[in-house]
């Protein structure tokens, strides 16, 4: 077998593997080399993640457990620093040694930080990578004042993302309108317009020369001379192909790169993809191209006869939300061309086609992009327009949505090269009936989601008459079954399913293994129905759950001991520093919880560092009651009306280790003062003179949401009872993975006020909770008593890789 070695672990890099053991699974043994921490995710959705829409869980394109599937060798958190060309081996940063039969170049792209006076102080970061979002969403905790220098694409997703986390946002462009290399001065202007409006402040027309600030900056100094205050700085003015280690290894490099037609490189069964390849002196930036690049790579590799990759002619679509926006082309007129155009500026809409011999060159829409895939497809295959209606508002029909008339070889999603064709021979020949399912078996979709709604109606006219529009909307658990949530529970409550196999073979998955997406939900609502003999199916968890401890970014781990509302001894705290000086922590930090972290510790040292710790487990990990925050209250405290320390301690040591659906938190403030910021927490409480009020479904995350009042009760048995019965209608309705904020919004606050109204129902809820908490253990005992335990999940030769959003 062959060694196939690629190094990066990117979007590009990583379809390029899915198209090889496409063609030829057999043929390579592969081994990939990731600089970050993570499994393969999607770029495009960083944004969104910026901008709160979504979490890291739900853009992570290819799990780990696709790696062991496919017998991929996944290096994680390494760098390939040398390339010897002659040996035909890589070298990594760790002094790894991997031989190749071929390799793969797959390390894309830097952001481009302007060589401007302060550029290396703190706070001044790109927009390339998780860590530069959780650099950002960071930085919001304790600042509020952000700059962005660049007004294109990811200058302005990032602003977006940076209003959503409550800073105060200035973009700088060099330019004299937005987006200058997309769009004409006219959808310009009104996408300026729109953002304005949005709470967007722009600087037009000027240079920075200097970032002001000691170790951190504090400014920005203009060519001009003038000057503008700033927290952070966020530099989106481009993006630097990654070519260091192609360059020091004797490969030919330009701007990036450089590679023929067959993404071959100057030296032979060394092959570059992505955005670190230049092809044609051109290196593209977008997610389409680089597909195209791969699946002609691909073939080249496997010894398929290919067509040669001859370009590509990218169309760009802005996510910001409340931005209907769609280019591709020609932007500017010049002699040869004549224009096509409808300009309402009263509702914002602007659509123009750049013509030229009768050819589509060029498309700029705004506020209206319906007509952008037809426009694309009839742009790329170069369709002579004489006598065709351009836009809809032309005919009065709806033609472009007419898809019996669209060509079976049209693009519907250029981000992953999906055909109508494809779609629909998938839907006839797989089964399909939703639009999770599609996404799931052909990609369309899977990336920045602009082209769902085409690909639904390419569902509805497939099936016709079978056509389920409610069934085709619907939220199925992952894309390997059609089953909703509610679905799933009622099979398993019908037919006594009790185990996450036989759940899977019973309700006919569609992968028979299941995901990483599906299996920690079945395992949940398994364990949440049958509360007594219900046996937890470990590797079906999260990796943080599945190793009892939080994987950092280098692969170390941290672990957390529980402290019982923020309450500890001075003998828990000299064991705490005992086993950091003994396991050479290299991190002890206090957490936002009230807990001590201990930051760094390897696999191997986990068990030991519990036994000797003798303290329970924190779940700083897990899908659980993370921690009780509490203020001194009335013990100590002047203003406090309410003893918040041992409330908080009651509720920490009753419901610790209880699964829920998603983390939970808690805090306990003695008086309205909320020093332990019970106003933003899952479930808070407040004392008042005579009592507590409970407030719900607060989020103190990106997605920032004040708890609501739940109800005023008067005991601390009050406090209980309510708490109890509210976890646990949470835990049996809510969707896994779904914060109680979010599950609060879906079914309503008066609702759950109804229900917990009912003083029967409370009591059945409690009988259920209490019930449910008599099975639990603590995992870190059973570890340590646990040979079979320590050499699967904790010996130095099992390698565990992976990150899970907190």
């Amino acid at each position: 077998m062959k060694k196939l070695v690629m190094i990066g672990n990117g979007m590009a890099g990583v379809r390029t593997i899915e198209e090889i053991l496409k063609l030829s699974p057999e043929q390579f043994e592969i081994t990939i080399f990731g600089q970050e921490p993570y499994p393969n995710y999607n770029r495009i959705k960083l944004s969104n993640i910026l901008q709160g829409d979504t979490n890291f869980d739900e853009i992570i394109i290819n799990p780990l457990d696709w790696y062991k599937e496919n017998n991929i060798q996944l290096f994680t958190g390494e760098t390939v620093v040398k390339i010897d060309v002659e040996e035909k081996h890589v070298i990594s940063d760790q002094g790894r040694t991997v031989e190749y039969d071929e390799l793969i170049i797959a390390t894309g792209s830097n952001s481009f930080i302007l060589p401007i006076p302060g550029a290396a102080k703190i706070g001044v970061t790109g927009f390339r990578d998780i860590k530069d979002c959780e650099m950002m969403i960071n930085s919001a905790d304790q600042y509020k004042k952000a700059v962005v220098i660049g007004g294109g694409l990811l200058g302005l997703e990032a602003a977006r993302g940076l209003l959503n986390l409550g800073m105060k946002v200035d973009v700088v462009h060099l330019m004299p309108h937005l987006m200058e290399r997309q769009l004409d001065p006219i959808a310009s202007s009104l996408l300026r317009v729109e953002l304005e409006a949005q709470g967007m402040n722009f600087l037009m027309e000027k240079e920075t020369v200097e970032i002001l600030g000691d170790e951190r900056v504090t400014g920005l100094r203009f060519k001009d001379g003038s000057e503008i205050e700033a927290d952070l700085l966020v530099m989106a003015i481009g993006i630097k192909p990654n070519i260091a280690v192609a360059k020091s290894s004797g490969i030919y490099v330009n701007r990036g790169i450089v590679v023929n037609d067959f993404m071959e490189t100057s030296v032979p069964h060394v092959y570059a993809v992505g955005e670190c390849a230049e092809h044609r002196e051109i290196v593209y930036g977008l997610v389409a191209p680089l597909y195209e690049q791969g699946k002609v790579l691909a073939e080249r590799i496997c010894g398929i006869e290919a067509q040669p990759y001859e370009g590509s002619v990218t169309g760009t679509q802005l996510k910001v939300a409340g931005v209907d926006l769609f280019s591709a082309g020609e932007i500017f007129e010049d002699g040869s061309t004549k224009s096509i155009m409808i300009f309402n500026e009263y509702d914002g809409i602007y659509k123009r086609v750049l013509t030229r011999n009768n050819l589509i060159v060029g498309i700029v829409l705004y506020g209206d992009t319906k007509d952008s895939t037809k426009l694309f497809r009839m742009l790329m295959k170069k369709e002579d327009i004489s006598g065709v209606p351009i836009f809809q508002t032309e005919c009065g029909t709806g033609a472009s949505d007419d898809i019996a008339s669209i060509p079976n070889d049209e693009l519907i999603c250029g981000c992953n090269g999906v055909t109508k064709g494809a779609i629909v021979e998938a839907i006839k020949t797989q089964g399909l009936t939703t639009l999770d399912q599609v996404s799931h078996c052909t990609n369309a979709g899977r990336s920045c989601g602009r082209c769902k709604p085409m690909v639904s109606s390419i569902l509805a006219h497939t099936l016709g008459d079978q056509f389920d529009a409610a069934a085709a909307q619907k939220t199925s658990i992952c894309g390997c079954t059609t089953i909703s949530r509610e679905e799933l529970v009622a099979e398993i409550k019908a037919k006594g399913l009790t185990s996450v196999k036989e759940v899977m073979n019973v309700l006919e998955w569609n992968n028979e293994e299941g995901c990483t997406k599906c299996r920690p939900a079945i395992n949940y609502y398994l364990g949440m129905i049958h509360m007594d003999e219900y046996k937890d199916d470990r590797d079906s968890r999260l990796v943080n759950e599945k190793m009892h401890a939080n994987i950092q970014k280098d692969g170390t781990y941290s672990v957390v001991p529980r402290m019982y509302g923020g309450v500890t001894t001075a003998a828990d705290l000299k064991k705490i520093a005992e086993v950091a000086e003994k396991y050479n922590v290299p991190l002890v930090k206090l957490t936002g919880g009230q807990r001590i972290g201990l930051f760094g510790v390897k696999k191997e040292d986990l068990p030991g560092m519990w036994e000797d710790l003798e303290m329970p487990s924190g779940y700083a990990y897990g899908k659980t009651l993370r921690t009780v925050k509490t203020c001194v209250g009335a013990q100590f405290c002047r203003y406090g009306t309410q003893d918040s320390m041992s409330l908080g301690i009651e509720l920490e040591k009753k419901f610790e280790r209880l699964d829920t659906p998603h983390k939970v938190k808690m805090g306990v403030s003695a008086c309205p003062r909320n020093c332990s910021e019970a106003g933003i927490k899952d479930i808070g409480f407040v004392g008042i003179d005579g009592g507590w009020e409970i407030y719900v479904a607060g989020n103190g995350g990106v997605d920032l949401r004040p708890g609501d009042l739940l109800c005023t009760v008067k005991t601390q048995e009050e406090v209980m009872e309510m708490t109890g019965a509210y976890l646990q209608y949470y835990r049996e309705t809510a969707n896994y993975l779904e914060r109680t904020s979010k599950w609060v919004e879906r079914v309503g606050l008066d609702h759950v006020k109804e229900v917990l109204a009912d003083e029967d129902t409370r009591k059945a809820l409690n009988g259920r909770m209490d019930q449910t908490l008599k099975k639990y253990i603590e995992p870190w005992n059973e570890a340590i008593q646990s040979e079979e335990i320590q050499d699967k999940y904790y010996t130095k030769h099992t390698i565990t890789v992976g990150s899970e959003s907190k």
